[in-house]
């Protein structure tokens, strides 16, 4: 029984000593260079090559080596019936939380103003403090963990998602409710999952109904922004800034406009990035399951996709 990395572009020695630290007897291989198909029974995947799993003829489980799994459920040649698991990991919590914590401070305290009259050499002491109230969207693990940190230092918070939910700790909108969602923010933050209803979601009608000024977080997926929306936007007034750590292209071509936006801070897809120590445990425990036919851990909802 052998397991699969197919992560093409990816140095896999990480994963590979991770994975063997917690079992050392396991017969791993990697992508290109896969030499007994047949002997695959799971398979850790980012970006794979679409089509490719129909190579593996005796496949039974994929785990995304990251807590997204759109990149895995877009690939429409993998069967129905095979079982996708994610990562779980607190350490991904953690992280993603400190940079959307990071980039709210930014803005409620001015930090990219104060760096442009610092080159200027300007001492402009007015309006030291923006009013925030924090809307996000997408409330699971990671929205969740953003809005009890952001709460807790004491910004009005609020949430939004597609599914009803009752008794959450926070005020709470569902879809058909995002015109009122977005008049009681000026900060957007996306957490969204990629799903068929939720691509292109920030495009420039959610801007319009924005408050004037909002500024945007997008820390989910590329293709939740429409690009070329993002900069009428701003120039409209809808949006003051952004701050992105996806983008459609990765990475982000020379040529694209946002590298010279002043308006739009740019990080390179590095909010929340998988420790593979600590997640090894948990691919390592479901193989273990799936090898004695017991229930596996954070199995995907692919209707729902995630």
């Amino acid at each position: 029984m052998s397991l699969a990395i197919i992560s093409p572009g990816r140095n896999p020695k990480v994963w590979i000593d991770a994975l063997t630290f917690h079992e050392p007897e396991i017969d791993i291989q990697v992508y290109p260079d896969i030499d007994r198909p047949e002997d695959v029974k799971m398979a850790l995947l980012w970006q794979h090559p679409p089509g490719y799993l129909s190579t593996l003829p005796n496949l039974k489980l994929i785990s995304s080596l990251g807590a997204g799994v759109d990149h895995i459920l877009s690939d429409s040649s993998i069967p129905e019936a095979l079982p996708i698991v994610r990562i779980v990991d607190e350490k991904l919590t953690w992280s993603m939380t400190n940079y959307v914590v990071m980039g709210v401070l930014n803005f409620h305290r001015q930090i990219t103003r104060y760096q442009a009259d610092q080159q200027r050499k300007v001492w402009d002491m007015s309006k030291p403090e923006i009013p925030v109230k924090v809307g996000v969207m997408g409330v699971g693990a990671l929205g969740g963990d953003v809005l009890d940190k952001l709460s807790y230092m004491g910004f009005p918070v609020f949430g939004f998602g597609f599914s009803e939910k009752r008794d959450f700790r926070y005020p709470y909108f569902p879809k058909d409710e995002l015109k009122d969602f977005l008049a009681e923010i000026n900060v957007l933050v996306c957490l969204l999952p990629l799903t068929p209803d939720t691509e292109n979601i920030l495009n420039l009608e959610l801007f319009k109904k924005c408050k004037p000024g909002t500024f945007l977080i997008n820390v989910a997926r590329g293709k939740h922004l429409v690009e070329e929306d993002l900069i009428p936007a701003l120039d409209q007034g809808y949006l003051s800034g952004a701050l992105l750590d996806v983008y459609r292209t990765e990475p982000l071509p020379a040529s694209h406009p946002f590298w010279d936006e002043k308006r739009v801070q740019l990080t390179p897809h590095i909010a929340s990035v998988t420790n593979p120590q600590a997640a090894s445990p948990q691919i390592i425990e479901n193989f273990r399951r799936l090898k004695a036919n017991l229930p596996l851990l954070n199995v995907v909802n692919r209707p729902k996709g995630y």
